[in-house]
């Protein structure tokens, strides 16, 4: 039976693989075309196994392509001569390897050239590859087009970089009869972010090459081959789920799988329902996972990141993604933002928005025993109702009391941002709601910009506050809007509004009205902006 795959390259015998049909047929014909393909995108987003299996099937229905795949994860601490020593060493080896998976052996020839063969510098590199074309064409009696495929390209030591790219540029403007006939070179940073001295490019021939996230069709079609095989169903609303919470990210949507076919032991017999979703969900961000691991690791490198990525969350009119700012061109390296269709910065996804809020918030904000007011005694447990369903109006009063009751203390919550430590309040205060009741929390992001909404499911029932911070009676406005417009998509009939207004003279509100059909209970409160004086 085969699996979800979440450890590196995948394998059609062994996991389930989105078959990126339209993807493969274009980069192959790149390929026929001799182009050398530049792809570079976060870790963990399917690239290597894309590569891999497009190159694959290349080479297996012509045998005039010859493949060459190497790795220079191993390098990045190697000097330039022990780079171009083992580089030597791994393309005869894959050059041997090739001739065994084609069940034939090498010519004498080439036999006794790769034996001698001696890689010292680039520009012994393309003479090398020069007769190795020679060589393959005398064996085959026809020419061999060698592709030259290279993972972790960024790991290659920085004093070979420059000479290596202008030997490929060199090779590739030498006319159409040249080896390597095809190069794909696939990394996380670019070109431009390993020109280290910054001078023009010496590798300005490349053609760069987008892998996109899955699609909604492409998350149908994985968990479809899972059903074809096992039986089991998913509800179209999980498979909505799964794609809107990841954004089609490839590791993500395969880790949910996991969770939910191999981790959660629902019987075979019956489908993956929404209930079970949540519960999935719930373990991917409260469990030790590696691709936030990693998204964790890359934000909090740099103090500037926070910064920016606050701004991203609560501006309304956003922050123009410009690839020539290095916060922002890092961030997207990092597969942390992305260019939105208006041009404006986006998170990734709204797990990463989940994980980041969750990065930049105190583990304690030293706030929690004020909660809840003195006469509570059963906490959370009081927002219950005796059938069971949650009580919002309660809880968020008791919200806003709270924020009251610790009136400048909330400036004093360590490592927060001061313009954000109202979201980030509510966001721990219903994240140990949902964690006390047994529901589970997941956010939703929306083109509206500065906009947040917190989705809770508890006993199967949907409960939806929208985040925002005062800018305005027309924008308060529009919010209200916006969140009935959310409700209908989202088949609820009432929601809630939480702004927090920031202003030295805020208006306090509380208000429920009927806007389009739905009910909204709408909360302005007060966020304090400064100790008050002792004098």
């Amino acid at each position: 039976m085969k699996r979800f795959g979440t450890e590196g390259r995948l394998y059609p015998e062994d996991n389930y693989i989105v078959p990126r049909t339209k993807e493969t047929s274009d980069f192959i014909d790149r390929i026929k075309q001799g182009k050398y393909i530049v792809l570079f995108a976060p870790r963990q987003t399917g690239k290597t196994t894309f590569f891999r299996l497009a190159l694959d099937a290349l080479t297996t229905e012509d045998l005039t392509y010859f493949p060459i795949q190497l790795n220079f994860e191993e390098y990045e601490d190697s000097t330039a001569a022990d780079f171009y020593r083992g580089l030597s060493e791994d393309i005869c080896d894959e050059i041997e390897t090739v001739f065994q998976g084609r069940g034939a052996a090498p010519s004498e020839a080439l036999i006794d050239f790769l034996a001698k063969a001696e890689i010292t510098d680039h520009r012994a590199m393309r003479r090398f590859f020069a007769q190795l074309a020679r060589l393959l064409e005398l064996h085959y009696g026809i020419k061999q087009k060698i592709v030259l495929l290279i993972d972790e390209f960024d790991a290659i030591p920085r004093d070979a970089v420059t000479g290596f790219l202008r030997s490929l540029r060199h090779i590739y403007l030498s006319g159409k009869m040249r080896c390597p006939h095809s190069v794909g070179i696939v990394g996380v940073k670019n070109i431009i972010q390993l020109n280290y001295d910054r001078s023009i490019s010496p590798f300005n021939i490349q053609d760069e090459f987008h892998l996109p996230n899955f699609t909604l069709e492409q998350v149908q079609e994985l968990l479809g081959q899972y059903t074809e095989e096992v039986g089991q169903g998913f509800a179209p609303e999980v498979v909505t789920s799964i794609h809107k919470q990841t954004a089609g990210q490839p590791v993500l949507v395969n880790r949910l799988a996991q969770i939910l076919t191999q981790e959660m032991d629902i019987p075979k017999t019956e489908t993956i329902a929404l209930e079970h979703w949540t519960v999935a969900h719930t373990r991917l961000l409260h469990n030790r996972n590696t691709n936030i691991v990693h998204l964790t690791t890359n934000i909090r490198k740099d103090a500037r990141f926070e910064k920016i990525l606050m701004r991203i969350t609560a501006q309304d009119d956003g922050v123009p993604f410009n690839p020539h700012d290095e916060i922002i061109d890092e961030l997207a390296t990092y597969g942390v933002i992305s260019k939105g269709a208006d041009g404006l910065c986006d998170v990734a996804n709204p797990i990463y928005l989940y994980a980041i809020l969750q990065a930049f918030k105190p583990t304690v904000n030293g706030l929690e025993e004020a909660y809840f007011p003195e006469d509570n005694l059963m906490g959370f447990r009081t927002y219950l109702t005796d059938i069971g369903q949650i009580a919002m109006e309660p809880l968020l009063d008791n919200f806003r009391n709270f924020i009251t009751r610790v009136g400048f203390r909330i400036l004093q919550v360590p490592q927060t941002p001061r313009e954000s430590v109202g979201r980030h309040l509510l966001l721990s205060y219903l994240d140990q709601f949902v964690q006390a009741v047994g529901g589970s929390m997941y956010l939703e992001v929306h083109t509206g910009r500065g906009r947040i909404d917190i989705l809770i499911m508890h006993n199967t029932r949907k409960y939806i506050v929208e985040t925002k911070i005062w800018r305005g009676e027309i924008r308060y406005q529009v919010g209200k809007q916006q969140l009935a417009a959310y409700l209908t998509s989202e088949g609820a009939t009432e929601g809630y509004y939480v702004v927090f207004d920031h202003r030295q003279k805020p208006e306090p509100r509380v208000e429920r009205e009927e806007v389009v059909g739905m009910t909204i209970r709408s909360y302005v409160i007060p966020v304090v902006q400064e100790v008050p004086s002792s004098i």
